[in-house]
């Protein structure tokens, strides 16, 4: 199964180098929690060969695995890497001035870093094996893009602004999880390819919209702002939502499907993607909300 952050868009878990692919039948007897519905008709469990061997050939038997990644590994990594974005956002917070006399110096950073996390993302999406250096690295500087740009919404827009998008991204990330453990929530192929297809949709429109307001000025087609902002802004946040759902399902096959542990970093690195799509879409939301945006 391909990664499912939208704009990232990755090998990850279903690598076309022969790497760790979630689209295959466990080993008789492998610990499964149901059929995985992605399957492509192959018997053999992916992980029963180890490309990270050293001295072995491609394609050989790897030795009994010792290192499969477990779902404490996932919820380590996780808060590993959701806590370098909070602190490199609480420190961003405090330490720039966001004062009309230093706000376009702190929007300057806040641009900055966010190009430089979005660079580092491209290259953490197309790396062959995880590199949790690089992958909190992306952290800090998304971190810091999100501490100063929820303290000018902060400032100049709805106060409490951040609280309240913090709150609602909480609500959304539990309220999936609930609906995905007790069925609610069944991630098939179909479910799969509607997500992407609506995740690659609402970017493309972003990009026009966005590409309007550069060169036309103002907010563009206006979708990010007044009614039809807060309409595609639940829409974004719903898309998020079923995205959440599917970084569930690559979490729960990678466990299934014996991953290496180090692919744990892999999965942190998803729901991190997701869950700050969905915090920057609660915060414009309560932005629009408020009067302002």
């Amino acid at each position: 199964m391909r990664s499912s952050n939208p704009v990232f868009s990755r090998r990850g878990f279903s690598r076309d180098n022969g790497h760790a692919s979630f689209n295959a039948a466990p080993q008789a007897g492998a610990a499964t929690a149901g059929t995985n519905p992605f399957a492509q008709g192959t018997a053999a469990n992916p992980y029963a060969t180890n490309p990270y061997a050293q001295g072995t050939q491609p394609g050989a038997p790897a030795p009994a695995r010792t290192d499969a990644m477990t779902i404490d590994d996932v919820v380590t990594r996780t808060a590993m890497t959701l806590g370098t974005v909070i602190v490199a956002a609480a420190i961003a917070w405090w330490v720039m001035p966001v004062d009309q006399a230093n706000l376009g110096s702190a929007y300057g950073v806040a641009i900055g870093a966010a190009l430089i996390g979005f660079v580092l993302s491209l290259v953490n999406s197309f790396k062959r094996r995880p590199s949790p250096a690089l992958i909190l690295t992306y952290a800090a500087f998304e971190g810091v893009f999100l501490g100063i740009v929820s303290n000018i919404v902060s400032v100049y827009v709805a106060p409490g602004a951040a609280m309240q998008a913090v709150l609602g991204t909480m609500a959304v990330f539990a309220g999936v999880l609930i609906a995905y453990r007790t069925g609610l929530i069944r991630v098939t192929r179909r479910f799969y390819g509607f997500v992407m297809a609506a995740a690659i949709g609402f970017m493309l429109l972003m990009m026009v919209n966005m590409l309007f307001a550069v060169f036309g000025g103002g907010d563009g087609l206006g979708f990010r702002s007044g009614a039809l902002g807060i309409i595609f802004g639940i829409v974004a946040i719903v898309i998020g939502a079923c995205i959440l759902a599917l970084n569930f399902k690559q979490v729960e096959d990678g466990i299934a499907y014996g991953a290496p542990r180090e692919e744990a970093w892999l999965a942190a690195f998803g729901l991190t993607v997701t869950l700050v799509w969905i915090y920057i879409e609660m915060l414009r939301l309560v932005a629009i909300l408020s009067g302002d945006d």
